[in-house]
């Protein structure tokens, strides 16, 4: 799988885990997909996500 589409499905999965975190352990949580939203939203502007880092440095091809 190339980078982009392994961005998108990690960044899903982990808003849906914090999602089922939040209605099934603690209201709490919420501030895990609110952390989840605000990355995709600066990585808009900087062009830059730490994911993206983290998944070349694991040899994901672009």
């Amino acid at each position: 799988m190339k980078l982009n589409p392994m961005l998108r499905l990690i960044a899903g999965l982990m808003l849906l885990l914090s999602l089922v975190l939040t209605q099934y352990v603690n209201a709490n949580w919420i501030w895990f997909s609110v952390f989840i939203a605000a990355n995709l939203i600066q990585s808009a502007f900087t062009n830059w996500c730490p994911m993206i880092t983290l998944l070349k440095q694991l040899g994901v091809k672009e």
